[in-house]
């Protein structure tokens, strides 16, 4: 690294330029080479396998993602973010030995992936969350994914239950002993009470099946190549 001291390009020159990359830190210009690295770092049978591994998490993530909003807490970013946080270690562990197969030249679908994540998790019932919600009592898998999946509050007198299935339908005992019903399926709303509660959701938007998307919760896409619409956040 070198001090500039003068310059053609300026005092408060930033950029690279010919392999040499200037910048300033408090008031001076410095400069300094730009390490390049070799295409062949990527093209490595190990480095095949970790892009084969990612893309392998993305579609699990786009396959479970209705659920996964509404039973996972985001931190800094959004609840399949905090998701891959939180399980990245051990799906990766899991789908391992499917990406191998997969660099080999196999075909991989996600009734494949399915099938290596659940019995990972029947071998380690305690290594992937899939509630990590706050106020309530963390789940883990334990075989399949299952069809619906209760969140019990974890404090108070426990009274509070949400159901949530995959459909994206979710349904809530409340502390007065009402049950409410919410949809979230496709661009429409449904309410459903039930001894005096109620409640309404909604989801607008659908499901995005290729290329990147961003957008909220309650709009946008998800997307299994490129991470999903919760938020404008990457998982790299």
């Amino acid at each position: 690294m070198a001090q500039i001291k003068q310059v053609g390009i300026g005092r408060k020159s930033s950029g690279t330029i010919d392999g040499i990359t200037y910048y300033t830190l408090n008031g001076k210009t410095y400069a300094r080479s730009t390490p390049t690295i070799p295409a062949s770092v990527f093209n490595t049978t190990e480095a095949r396998i970790r892009q084969a591994i990612f893309k392998f998490i993305q579609m699990h993530l786009k396959h479970h993602l209705r659920t996964i909003r509404q039973t996972v807490t985001g931190k800094n970013g959004s609840p399949s973010n905090r998701y891959y946080s939180i399980n990245g270690k051990a799906l990766s562990l899991a789908l391992h030995t499917l990406a191998e197969q997969y660099v080999g030249g196999a075909d991989v679908t996600i009734t494949d992936i399915e099938a290596a994540i659940s019995t990972y998790a029947a071998e380690h019932p305690t290594s992937i969350k899939i509630v990590s919600k706050s106020g309530y009592q963390d789940v883990y898998l334990t075989g399949p994914w299952p069809a619906t999946i209760t969140l019990n509050a974890s404090a108070g007198d426990n009274t509070v239950i949400i159901t949530v299935n995959e459909h994206g339908e979710q349904t809530v005992i409340n502390t007065d002993g009402s049950v409410s019903v919410s949809g979230n399926q496709g661009s429409g709303s449904n309410t459903n009470n039930t001894n005096g509660g109620s409640s309404t959701g909604s989801e607008t938007g659908g499901d995005n099946t290729g290329g990147s998307s961003t957008g909220s919760d309650t709009g946008g896409g998800n997307n299994p190549g490129g991470g999903d619409g919760d938020d404008d956040d990457n998982m790299n």
